[in-house]
């Protein structure tokens, strides 16, 4: 049925980052310009993927990109920094499985760890300081982006497996639990220097919405025509998001969206301008263990 295509973040040059998976299971990172219709670089691997999975996961200003690659042998995740054209490996100390899952313009990064214990904690590192936290009461805590002022978000999974949104300030202070209003499942993926967030939640029907988030009391729902499923992923500093959407098939279409700043008092997300190529099938990953692509 062809690739499987999921943009992940944004950088304020608007380059994104998505993560690839081929018909045979091979899982790759590849940057994308949306506004120039074209590849930044060939799908990449990192050197050490024994697995065939390296996924793309966090970008900055200066195009490093973050992710995690598999070990083949152990089954095993873990950490890489790609600086074009070199790789570097940035796994936690004692850490089983090092996810990475997003990298602000400083170079600070966030991600989500499993440890000997079997604890799947969040984790910061701020100046190569790495900090480990979890949302109280939750069996795992994804840490997916933080900005400049080191805002962390994402979400958490409570002891039913629900995952509910949080966010975290730079002195380490836990706002929980966001959902947005009729949420079955609500997600937080990324967030931006104005500390704008998008993320997606599940209803009651089943079906799946991108959500635009402000603060707790302020969620506001995209859905792309025509689709029971629309993820929004990614927020650059101007507003322009990434995500993507199934179609009826099921198929997956990254899009490419702008969050309307002339209604400054009740921000909404535009139609997609531009649709993120190539659109591709999902594959079975998005229902795994992992944190969500």
């Amino acid at each position: 049925m062809g690739n499987s295509t999921m943009p992940q973040k944004v950088s304020d040059q608007a380059v994104i980052i998505n993560t690839l998976i081929k018909p045979d299971g091979t899982v790759q990172g590849f940057l994308y310009k949306p506004r120039i219709g074209r590849l930044s670089d060939r799908p990449y691997s990192a050197p050490d993927d024994t697995g065939n999975y390296t996924a793309g996961r966090g970008i900055n200003n200066l195009r490093h990109a973050v992710g995690e690659y598999r070990n083949g042998s152990d089954g095993t995740f873990h950490g890489y920094l790609f600086k074009h054209p070199d790789f570097f490996n940035i796994d936690v100390p004692n850490a089983v499985n090092t996810i990475p899952l997003g990298i602000n313009n400083k170079g600070d990064r966030v991600g989500a760890l499993t440890l000997t214990d079997g604890t799947r904690p969040a984790y910061i590192s701020l100046a190569g300081k790495i900090t480990t936290f979890t949302v109280p009461g939750a069996t795992a805590t994804f840490a997916y982006q933080l900005n400049t002022t080191k805002d962390v978000i994402g979400y958490y999974l409570d002891a039913a497996g629900v995952p509910h949104g949080y966010t975290r300030d730079p002195n380490g202070n836990l706002a929980f639990p966001i959902n947005a209003p009729g949420s079955t499942g609500t997600v937080l993926f990324g967030n931006n220097d104005l500390n704008w967030g998008v993320g997606r939640y599940t209803d009651a029907s089943g079906a799946t919405h991108g959500l635009f988030y402000l603060t707790p009391n302020d969620i506001q729902t995209y859905d792309y025509p025509g689709s029971t499923f629309t993820s929004l992923n990614g927020i650059n500093k101007d507003g322009y998001v990434c995500g993507y959407y199934l179609d009826a098939n099921g198929i997956a279409h990254g899009i490419w969206a702008k969050v309307d700043v002339s209604k400054t008092s009740n921000p909404s997300t535009a139609l997609p301008v531009v649709p993120v190529e190539p659109a591709h099938p999902l594959s079975e990953l998005f229902n795994s263990g992992m944190p969500f692509l």
